[in-house]
């Protein structure tokens, strides 16, 4: 899996803190308690033994994780964004045609999506629905409780 993941310059550098909180605090604190369990004996019936080396393992998968993640990680900068379609890091003012709600989204990547302040992900079936669509066009999303219907009123950066 080689996909790009676009991130704004704020998500890359919580990233890179993230990365280094794991290696300079969570690595070194994992390695100690594996110290302190092999210290307790006789490792074949030493369960805290064997929960360290498992959250250790945890923790080596996850810090692997975030470096792939920061490898592929490409920054988007807002001023450089298209309004005339849907497009990542845009917000677009939609109309739900069933409901006439009308609710502002702002497209991101997975990793900055949060439904609670407006964001939401450009993989997400309303983010793919979304993308591409001009003012005045109709969206159709397929969604488990059947296909919505949202009408593009405004975009924006």
């Amino acid at each position: 899996m080689t996909d790009v993941i676009y991130v704004s310059k704020e998500t890359l550098e919580q990233m890179k803190v993230e990365l280094q909180h794991l290696k300079g605090v969570e690595r070194p604190a994992a390695s100690r308690a594996i110290a302190e369990a092999r210290e307790k004996g006789d490792l074949k019936e030493n369960a805290e033994y064997d929960a360290a080396k498992e959250a250790q393992g945890l923790l080596e998968a996850k810090i692997k994780k975030m470096e792939s993640d920061l490898a592929l990680a490409r920054i988007l900068d807002a001023t450089d964004i298209d309004t005339s379609k849907v497009s990542i890091l845009t917000k677009v003012t939609v109309s739900n045609m069933a409901t006439k709600k009308t609710v502002t989204y702002q497209i991101v990547s997975e990793k900055e999506a949060d439904l609670k302040s407006g964001k939401i992900s450009v993989t997400s079936p309303i983010g793919q629905g979304l993308l591409g669509k001009t003012i005045g066009e109709i969206a159709e999303v397929k969604a488990p409780a059947g296909i919505l219907k949202f009408k593009v009123e405004a975009i924006s950066a």
